[in-house]
C-alpha cells in the first residue's frame, strides 16, 4: 500500500472514532431532578430541552449552544415560567445544569441520562 493510502485510511478511521473519543453530546433522553423525562436535540439555535413526562409535558424549557466544552443559553423554569441565563456540563452519564440571575444568583440540577 503507498503512504497516501495509508494514510487516507488512517483519516478515515480517525473521523469515524471521532464522536466516540470526545464522549457523548448533550443530545438524548434525560431524567430531571423532578423526575420527569426531557429529551435534549438539536434544533434551529443549538440544542432545545423539552420536557416528555409529567405537568409540563410537550413545554420546551431551554436553549444552549455549545461553547468551549459545554453548553450556553437560557433555562426556564416551568412552574414559574421565568427565563434565566443557563449552562449545562456534560460528564459521563450526568448533567450538570445551572441557572442564574446577574450571574450571581445561581441555582444547579444534575440530570441522569436514560437509556
Amino acid at each position: 500500500m503507498t503512504r497516501v493510502v495509508k494514510l487516507c485510511l488512517v483519516a478515515v478511521v480517525l473521523a469515524a472514532a471521532s464522536p466516540a473519543l470526545a464522549g457523548q453530546g448533550i443530545d438524548g433522553r434525560w431524567k430531571t431532578a423532578a423526575g420527569t423525562t426531557a429529551d435534549i436535540a438539536p434544533c434551529p439555535d443549538g440544542y432545545c430541552i423539552t420536557l416528555k413526562t409529567g405537568k409540563f409535558a410537550g413545554r420546551t424549557i431551554g436553549r444552549l449552544k455549545p461553547d468551549a466544552g459545554r453548553y450556553v443559553g437560557t433555562i426556564t423554569d416551568p412552574n414559574d415560567d421565568k427565563t434565566y441565563a443557563g449552562s449545562a456540563e456534560v460528564a459521563g452519564d450526568k448533567l450538570k445544569l445551572q441557572g442564574c440571575v446577574f450571574k450571581v444568583f445561581c441555582r444547579s440540577q444534575t440530570w441522569t441520562r436514560l437509556p
